[in-house]
């Protein structure tokens, strides 16, 4: 009988025992139910549209020649600051010269025979008009009197193309700005047969620069002329340049199958720390507004488990199709998004449906249904399994892995 009692005891207690292990060290210890919320704040919120541009001067000139020759001065180089009409460069004129001195010798011997059929007209006109000699006489030497005044105008104008070309050999600067090139190299020839060969380029003003960047065709229905810009240079990483739209070019350009449009920003430059040729890292504020109604993106995401939440009160919200706006004055752009997120009020989780704007992927703008008095729900802690899912859908669905407390 001892025996048995001492087995039953031993038995007891190694239950007990058990019990303890499991309770203190095996079991899963329910952990309270807590929320994590917002309040929706004013603020500012802007949706952009980013890409890579390169830095150009808003207006260059190419300086070239339109005669052939060789370099025999350079006045100005590299970064030289120039003024319209100042003398740039100077060809070898000395063919030009022989040129000018030909003509001007050719001039001389058509004028010289031009007074002599003058004079030998005269002198036809009169015996004629006495009938000393025939009509073909008389034709004849008014032929030739024609021909010599043909011949001075065609030796003037041979004249008159030489001086031009020989005023060509003096290369000056068509706009007040910088040199930002220089091509060629004192005693380089240069060959004006076919083409204009470019001397220099010229930027008219580098105090104000263009960034031409290129942008998606996905993006490109949002950026509009005038529209706020902002961007950094590899140069100056802690700087940020403030820039605006100023054109947006229909030409398409498309490589690997992707489209873009080329986007012409202007942009400040009184620092001259822009440089032509540099890379900008580009933000263009396609929309953006100073005071918002903001709320994270997050709560938009968040549905409450009702197996892990039996001790606060789920009312869910009646989803109807809203009403069609019948204003077709009103753009429907402002009428927003329609979505849904959840009010803590007390023990009770409240669904309310809201009207949302912008979205930056951080917060999104309230339109309506919200007030910075409301306490929106954004995740849950201390349920046994995940509470956080994509949209705003029913919270009775039954929660997958889970076990009621």
């Amino acid at each position: 009988m001892k025996k048995y009692k001492k087995g039953i005891i031993t038995t007891v207690l190694i239950l007990v025992a058990a019990i303890a292990i499991w309770y203190f060290f095996i079991r899963k210890k329910e952990v309270p139910v807590s929320f994590e919320t917002a309040a929706p704040e004013y603020g500012h919120i802007a949706t952009t549209v980013t890409a890579t541009g390169t830095l150009r001067p808003v207006d260059t000139v190419a300086v070239g020649t339109q005669v052939s020759g060789t370099i025999k001065s350079l006045y100005v180089d590299f970064n030289t600051q120039v003024k319209k009409g100042q003398l740039l460069a100077e060809l070898d004129k000395s063919l030009f010269q022989a040129q000018v001195d030909q003509f001007r010798a050719n001039l001389q011997v058509v004028q010289s025979n031009l007074q002599y059929q003058q004079n030998n007209f005269s002198r036809q006109d009169l015996l004629y008009k006495t009938g000393a000699i025939s009509k073909a006489d008389y034709d004849n030497a008014f032929n030739q009197i024609n021909q010599a005044k043909a011949n001075v105008a065609s030796v003037n104008a041979q004249l008159q193309t030489a001086l031009k070309n020989f005023s060509f050999t003096e290369i000056y600067s068509p706009i007040d700005g910088v040199v930002l090139n220089r091509n060629v190299s004192l005693g380089q020839t240069v060959a004006a047969s076919f083409n204009t060969p470019t001397l220099f380029v010229i930027a008219k003003d580098i105090s104000h620069m263009q960034v031409e960047t290129s942008v998606d065709e996905a993006d490109i229905g949002n950026v509009a002329d005038s529209q706020r810009v902002t961007f950094t240079v590899d140069a100056y990483l802690d700087d940020v340049f403030d820039g605006q739209v100023q054109e947006i070019r229909l030409s398409p350009y498309v490589s690997s199958n992707v489209v873009t449009y080329n986007t012409i920003i202007n942009a400040a430059n009184a620092s001259m720390k822009l440089k032509p040729g540099m890379t900008a890292n580009v933000t263009i504020f396609t929309a953006e507004k100073d005071t918002a109604l903001l709320l994270p993106v997050k709560a938009l995401k968040f549905r409450p488990d009702s197996a892990s939440l039996e001790d606060y009160v789920i009312v869910s919200a009646v989803q109807r199709k809203p009403k069609a706006d019948t204003n077709t004055d009103k753009p429907r752009q402002r009428m927003g998004s329609s979505n849904y997120v959840w009010l803590l009020r007390g023990d009770t989780l409240v669904q309310k449906h809201i009207r949302t704007g912008l979205n930056d992927n951080t917060h999104i703008e309230v339109l309506s249904g919200l007030s910075p008095k409301d306490v929106v729900v954004m995740s849950m802690n201390g349920s046994s399994g995940p509470a956080v899912a994509g949209g705003a859908s029913s919270p009775f669905m039954p929660r997958m892995g889970g076990r009621r407390r």
